[in-house]
């Protein structure tokens, strides 16, 4: 090699270093300041409820104080855009939903594109849980499918709007069982239930934070829980898969998102602190008591779950031609 190529070489090689070396400094030393989770949900819910659990939990693990932004609308669009676009630094991350997956198959057009978003940690879950008013003569869930079979028209089923996941639950119940219903949407999930509760519809689903308050004190009904287990808070609810409809899995879940160019480092880092925070005894307890089980896990466990949710959602919105209004 002459002295000119290898002058060449060198300083090639340490323009790359150059580029290298402070991203793995960077890497090593985060966090350095304050992080921001940006929950794409009003306060009060259970994805954000998931997420100030998870950000207590994962600020004490990292050192760094860890604040929670709510930046709701548009179906979870507006916060998961703003943080596709935001500095891929580490610093801002998005507390993610289903919606997230199922967006961009339902709505005309998105502001950002999916794999703008890189699958970070799960933080936990609420099972959705099917439920009729107190009145309802139905008392599981094999009664109210074959009742709304029979039914000339169906039964009503309110949504909190299309996508929300009572919306892919009642998908599930007609494209794998057989259900006759007949969607009735509001604007969130509370006016979806009290439309239940007031026997303006037959039934609805809701994550089992929500509806858990109206169980015990007798409001509500409830026929099935959609998840794989049953909810620790209410063990004596059976699950729609041991009922016989193994088809119906879904939960209203909060997982980390980050911009994409993240160094893997710092995903690694804080996929770690959601898992740490995720198996506190204290933060458990208090989740589960609530109707939400914590999952915690690693960003590979994430990542296969996220594509797990994209396959089977996607089926649904196949079979049911789910479309934005």
């Amino acid at each position: 090699m002459n002295f000119h190529r290898f002058s060449i070489v060198t300083c090639t090689v340490a323009a790359a270093l150059a580029c290298v070396l402070p991203v793995a400094a960077q890497a090593q030393a985060w966090p350095t300041k304050t992080i921001r989770l940006v929950v794409p949900f009003s306060p009060g819910g259970a994805n954000d409820l998931m997420a100030r659990a998870a950000a207590e939990g994962a600020s004490k693990a990292l050192g760094r104080q860890i604040i929670v932004e709510n930046k709701p609308g548009a179906g979870t669009t507006l916060g998961a855009d703003y943080v596709a676009k935001a500095e891929p630094d580490g610093y801002t991350f998005l507390v993610s939903a289903a919606g997230v997956i199922s967006n961009s198959m339902i709505k005309k057009s998105m502001p950002y594109k999916d794999e703008q978003l890189v699958p970070v940690a799960m933080i936990g879950l609420a099972p959705s849980v099917i439920v009729v008013p107190a009145s309802s003569p139905y008392k599981t869930l094999k009664e109210f499918i074959d009742a709304s079979r029979k039914s000339s028209a169906g039964f009503h089923w309110s949504t909190a709007g299309t996508g929300s996941t009572p919306h892919f639950v009642e998908g599930l119940l007609e494209t794998k069982y057989g259900a006759k219903l007949d969607l009735v949407p509001y604007k969130s999930g509370s006016e979806s239930i009290a439309a239940v509760m007031g026997a303006q519809v037959e039934a609805t689903s809701e994550a089992s934070i929500v509806v858990l308050p109206y169980l015990t004190s007798g409001k509500l009904r409830a026929l099935a829980d959609t998840w794989t287990q049953r909810i620790s808070a209410y063990p004596d609810l059976r699950t729609a898969a041991e009922q016989g409809y193994p088809e119906i899995k879904i939960a209203h879940w909060a997982g980390v998102h980050a911009p994409k160019g993240v160094p893997p480092a710092i995903l690694d880092k804080m996929a770690a602190a959601v898992d740490t925070a995720m198996k506190d005894p204290v933060t458990m307890a208090r989740l589960k008591g609530m109707g939400i089980e914590p999952i915690g896990g690693t960003r590979a466990s994430f990542a296969k779950f996220c594509d797990e949710e994209r396959a089977r959602l996607g089926g649904v919105v196949k079979a049911t031609g789910m479309k934005e209004d």
